[in-house]
């Protein structure tokens, strides 16, 4: 039987991880330009950090790692036999694999809270894993790319994590609109209509109004408890529309009575400004649908959508100022973003915006005359490693025609052939694999000619 991998995780492949890498470092390149600073936690936390912290749904998609060894002894036989899989879960699973990167960030600055200088601003690029149902876009295994802040309230920070995903965006051509909310405003809507406890009902079901439409929104939040009067009234705050300035002043009229969702319109008015003051080249977009389905965000919301590839969200945000508290940490307040790496290479791919190096990790393959020629490329190899230029050689020495073939086929952009005559005067003959223009040039000169044509690339 052939092996396989579970359904909604994938291998890449070294060209694959090529463009993965780029991805990464690019990302990692604009959160060290803003000053956060990497750390990393483990893959596995225990359970009763995690559950709790994602609302019903989320808790649903943890996957729970069983307890090593004889993992039934003490287990409720009752429950087994009840068929009741989440209180025995309970019993059976001391730890889970992580969901996200927040909640276990939050869980180290809380242990680790005597070491920390505050506000305390950090980056974290690993895998999460969600037991979802796979689909396009949608993973059980995926890279999340995470800057966060804590200790600060300063809407300074939404203003340079909206910069930073402009930035990261703009390196990587992809364009984008950011969509704000914030959840103050999603509060005022509950007050408005009364309902200020069916918050995370609301919440839950307006933030799908892309997905379903609106007819839907309205049977979904009826099916929630909400009375008919109730949903009537939320219907001139969901068709709000105009300029970003008007949408603005629409929610400060609509929300006049809440004194929480005009706190909202304010903030929302201070970081919008502070971002168009610095200039922007996303799409800046006022989504007052836009929850994030998320209960521990409770001001600014981000999320950001690619304009030319039908895909969800790309990277998503926001403050979450009691999230430490759950860890007896109160009154600790934090904002952060999070790139969805494997959905930004789906549009990557999808647009072929991948720069020549981040296609293949080799440069210039050296062709295998022989042993004497190959010491002679051996030794060229190192001069132009040693100026930054990657290079493999065949190992044998094949005829040339199999030779050039696995050139093409990993797609190196140049080739050099190192026979008697370039042996005698310490030179090589370079190909350029694209245009067929070939060149006899010393090691530095080879070096020099690869990297000016891929950076131009």
């Amino acid at each position: 039987m052939k092996p396989s991998i579970p359904k909604g995780t994938r291998d890449f492949s070294p060209a694959e991880m090529a463009r993965r890498n780029y991805i990464f470092n690019t990302i990692r390149d604009v959160f060290a330009l803003y000053g956060y600073n990497p750390i990393e936690t483990p893959a596995m936390e225990n359970l009763s950090t995690l559950m709790g912290k994602y609302g019903e749904e989320g808790d649903k998609l943890l996957f729970k790692i069983l307890n090593s060894g004889d993992f039934l002894r003490g287990a409720d036989k009752g429950l087994i036999e009840a068929g009741d899989t989440n209180r025995l879960a309970a019993q059976l699973c001391e730890k889970g694999l992580r969901y996200d990167l927040t909640v276990p960030f939050a869980r180290y600055v809380v242990q680790h809270r005597n070491e920390l200088q505050l506000p305390f601003k950090r980056y974290q690029i690993q895998p999460v894993w969600r037991a979802d149902r796979p689909q396009k876009g949608r993973y059980r295994e995926f890279y999340q790319c995470d800057a966060d802040v804590v200790g600060s309230d300063s809407l300074l920070n939404e203003v340079e994590l909206l910069q930073i995903v402009d930035e990261v965006f703009r390196r990587l051509k992809i364009r984008i609109i950011l969509k704000l909310n914030n959840r103050k405003v999603l509060a005022g809507f509950a007050e408005l209509i009364g309902a200020p406890d069916k918050i995370i009902d609301i919440t839950v079901a307006i933030d799908k109004l892309d997905k379903i439409g609106l007819e839907n929104v309205n049977a979904e939040l009826l099916e929630r408890g909400l009375s008919q009067q109730q949903v009537e009234t939320l219907q001139p705050i969901l068709a709000i529309s105009g300029t970003l300035e008007e949408r603005l002043d629409a929610l400060a009229s609509l929300l006049a009575t809440s004194e929480v969702g005009l706190k909202g319109v304010e903030e929302l008015r201070e970081v919008t400004a502070g971002v168009m003051a610095l200039g922007l080249d996303a799409e800046l977009d006022l989504d007052v649908s836009l929850a994030r389905g998320l209960n521990y965000y409770t001001g600014t919301i981000i999320e950001v959508k690619a304009r030319d590839v039908q895909i969800g969200s790309i990277t998503g945000g926001g403050r979450y100022d009691n999230l430490t508290g759950v860890f007896g940490m109160p009154g600790l307040s934090g904002v952060g973003i999070s790139f969805g790496a494997d959905r930004i290479y789906d549009v990557l791919n999808a647009l072929d915006l991948y720069p020549a190096e981040a296609r293949t990790a080799t440069q210039v393959m050296f062709v295998n005359f022989g042993a004497a020629e190959a010491a002679a490329s051996m030794a060229m190899m190192k001069q132009m490693r040693s100026m930054g230029v990657s290079c493999e050689i065949y190992p044998d020495a094949a005829k040339m025609k199999k030779q050039m073939a696995y050139a093409n086929a990993v797609a190196v952009p140049y080739v050099a052939m190192v026979g008697e005559s370039e042996m005698a005067q310490g030179k090589m003959a370079l190909k350029n694999m694209a245009s067929g223009e070939q060149q006899l040039l010393f090691p530095a000169e080879a070096a020099s000619v690869i990297s000016k044509s891929l950076f131009k690339n």
